[in-house]
């Protein structure tokens, strides 16, 4: 996604950044917070960056912060080699995201991620769930089934043909950029990289968090089945949402004022209560 210069979040507000700021290397600002709102922490997808979350930085209300994740290896730190680690990653982002959180204590904050997004947000809050911060007061886990029902073992004997392959399968890329040698360039050491980090994953086990969870799915997603997102209901003793939308992998473009709506409810919801 790419951002829209004067996007409105709801209730007509305008939001006043288009230009990103960097808080650390690791996360972006695409807009300004107008208030002292909840936080939002936004994890990508495989080969994604935190322009994907451009669009609803924007839809979401002007009070809102939304930090958007910047994995190495993508855009403004194409130099920096990615990580093949999903555990790794887990850690580097969980080190990184702490002084954000102690910065300021008496924000509540939630996790968002969509596909390998939505693995590293719950792995980050499970990692979080051990220090002395304050853990999120909800996390929404779009486009994946729990760890424990979805096998990625594999994912790292992927050459790029089949990395490609897997990419068009998932739909939500042009095409043409698929073909362009130049694009290519710039994208397939970080798929390679984040395939590799989910086919070396292993769920190692582990008690229910207290954190609600909101899970989301495209009803015709290739990747996840609606009972199969069901499954992250196991992995909380809190409150448990599923929210299903049309389309496939990437339906969250066609659905952002929606998203942005099931977000804000289960932000207020949960500052409200804590």
């Amino acid at each position: 996604m790419t951002g829209q210069t004067g996007a409105r979040g709801p209730g007509g507000r305008h939001r006043r950044r288009d230009t990103p700021t960097v808080n650390s290397t690791w996360f972006r600002r695409y807009t300004t917070a107008a208030g002292d709102g909840p936080r939002l922490v936004c994890f990508p997808h495989a080969g994604g960056s935190a322009t994907a979350y451009t669009h609803l930085s924007h839809t979401l209300p002007a009070e809102f912060d939304v930090l958007a994740v910047q994995y190495p290896g993508r855009q403004d730190r194409y130099q920096e080699a990615p990580f093949t680690s999903l555990t790794s990653l887990v850690e580097a982002v969980a080190e990184q995201l702490a002084p954000e959180l102690a910065a300021d204590p008496g924000r509540p904050y939630a996790l968002f991620g969509h596909s390998m997004g939505a693995l590293v947000a719950f792995e980050t809050a499970r990692l979080l769930a051990e220090t002395e911060l304050p853990g999120p007061i909800r996390l929404f886990l779009s486009g994946r089934g729990a760890p424990d029902i979805h096998d990625t073992t594999g994912y790292d004997l992927y050459d790029d043909a089949d990395v490609l392959a897997d990419v068009r399968k998932l739909g939500g890329t042009d095409q043409a950029m698929l073909e362009n040698p130049d694009v290519l360039e710039m994208v397939l050491p970080g798929l390679r990289a984040d395939y590799k980090a989910l086919g070396t994953y292993r769920w190692r086990g582990g008690e229910p968090l207290a954190t609600p969870v909101t899970a989301l799915v495209g009803d015709s997603d290739p990747m996840v089945t609606v009972q199969e997102a069901r499954t992250w209901r196991r992995h909380t003793t809190g409150d448990f949402a599923l929210k299903v939308f049309s389309g496939g992998h990437f339906y969250l473009a066609d659905h952002l004022d929606d998203i942005a709506a099931t977000i804000t409810d289960g932000l207020l919801v949960g500052a409200a209560a804590s």
